[in-house]
């Protein structure tokens, strides 16, 4: 009997794997959210011609995904086990998120290239190449190691969302307990303590976790398995080609709710129990709630349907959210609130779906290069190019150091309305809506959780 046999009979797997997926998790719940306040308060939000130092902040995770699959996922393909592969990334991981905020450093950028050589900046891309290849690292572990990974993953994977939830809250817990309420605030560098200390113990736990060998220990390396060579032939098929056109547009305006999201509503004064990072987490705890009815609403609306649905969540909650900029009250709290709950449609419907759609429309053979082109064209293109533009865009709308949140949301309600149209009306496939439940948890992997 193997070793990682003999380990998942004696402890349970879910929930090794659980701690894990949690632990993972809370390091970017913990920071991903509220750098922007931390990044605000040292001064790196002020906008030039070519944008601000946040916008590269918010354009390295981009970056990574697109980088990750060329780079560090092949070393756990071929040459080391895959939980220390995970240890190292995330002990390194800790270091660098320890050192970032003391590199924080004020002021304009004057170029684009002045943007991604702050040092802050150089050190959080360090930072996500080493995070990002771990999301697909630690689901494919999961599966592993799971006698049944259909029906025991989604388990392991709401971890996530839970611990991603209670990163949100770290620093309002740190204040609940009678620490420093200025010093444990949203914006302080602890945040990017918290990730790392959580980063370390999970560094630490992953050589625990059941021994997983190099799958493809030996082979030969192949340039199109590495780029996806083959997956982009997927591209010939029209409804394809749409649904990955069209994935890749919904994204530009994405990259404003993850960039502005979290500045928009502490500047509106909306938060939960006096955290705004709270008040964002909500739409993690409704991305719980969408992702149980799913299976549902997929086996009676199909794919079209679903996808739909998904890319209107973003119309709603961006128009809502230039509605709200100016009102008071009820009208200023509710719009907002309804917008941040709409996550949950907005990543399940649309996210997940797509991920189902790919899988069904790919062959076997190129599944998971199919997954990995639209993961590049998703996270990787779509949101880097959004984070740019959007940079330029908030400098477009500011007027004597005011932004214009109403043109600023308007725009990209704008923009993802004309995308759906233009989806609605060019694809169709004549898959039927037949999905199980199971394969909808299957696809929910941690591959397209955003920050999320």
């Amino acid at each position: 009997m193997s070793q990682s046999a003999t380990l998942n009979q004696s402890s349970s797997p879910v929930t090794r794997l659980s701690i894990m997926m949690f632990l993972q998790f809370f390091i970017w719940g913990a920071w991903y959210v509220a750098m922007w306040g931390f990044m605000d308060k040292n001064g790196m939000t002020a906008n030039s011609g070519s944008g601000a130092f946040v916008d590269a902040a918010y354009t390295v995770a981009p970056i990574a995904a697109i980088l990750a699959p060329l780079t560090l996922g092949l070393i756990a393909d071929r040459f080391l086990n895959t939980e220390k592969v995970l240890s190292i990334l995330f002990l390194v991981g800790a270091v660098l998120l320890y050192v970032a905020p003391g590199l924080a450093k004020g002021g304009a950028p004057e170029s684009v290239m002045d943007q991604f050589s702050h040092p802050m900046i150089l050190c959080l891309l360090a930072y996500m190449i080493c995070f990002m290849p771990t999301l697909g690292l630690t689901a494919s572990l999961s599966f592993s190691h799971l006698a049944n990974g259909e029906k025991q993953f989604p388990v392991v994977r709401v971890m996530g969302t839970i611990g991603w939830i209670v990163g949100n809250w770290a620093m309002w817990f740190c204040r609940s307990i009678g620490l420093d309420a200025e010093q444990f605030a949203d914006n302080s560098p602890h945040i990017f303590t918290a990730a790392a200390i959580a980063s370390a113990l999970l560094g630490i736990y992953c050589l625990s976790l059941p021994k997983t060998a190099p799958p493809s220990k030996g082979k030969k390396i192949s340039i199109g398995e590495i780029v996806g060579i083959d997956a982009w032939g997927l591209l010939k098929n029209r409804s394809f080609l749409v649904f990955a056109l069209a994935s890749f547009l919904i994204c530009i305006p994405l990259a404003g709710y993850y960039s502005k999201g979290a500045g928009y509503v502490g500047e509106m004064g909306v938060s939960l129990f006096g955290s705004t990072t709270g008040a964002m987490s909500t739409g993690q705890m409704s991305e719980i709630f969408f992702m149980l009815i799913m299976p549902f609403c997929f086996a009676r609306l199909g794919v079209k349907w679903m996808l739909t649905i998904g890319m209107s969540a973003w119309v709603v909650r961006y128009g809502l959210w230039g509605f709200a900029f100016g009102q008071e009250g009820p009208l200023l709290t509710l719009p907002i609130f309804i917008g941040i709950l709409l996550h949950g449609i907005c990543y399940d419907f649309f996210f997940v779906t797509g991920m189902i759609y790919t899988d069904k429309k790919a062959p076997a053979a190129i599944r998971s290069q199919a997954q990995s082109l639209v993961v590049m064209l998703t996270q990787g293109l779509g949101l880097g190019i959004g984070a740019q533009l959007f940079g330029r865009w908030t400098a477009a709308c500011t007027v004597d150091g005011k932004v214009d949140f109403t043109k600023f949301w308007y725009a990209p309600a704008v923009f993802a309305f004309g995308v759906m149209v233009l989806f609605f009306l060019l694809f169709w496939d004549k898959l039927k809506p037949d999905t199980s439940a199971e394969e909808v948890a299957k696809a929910a992997t941690p591959d397209e959780e955003s920050a999320m």
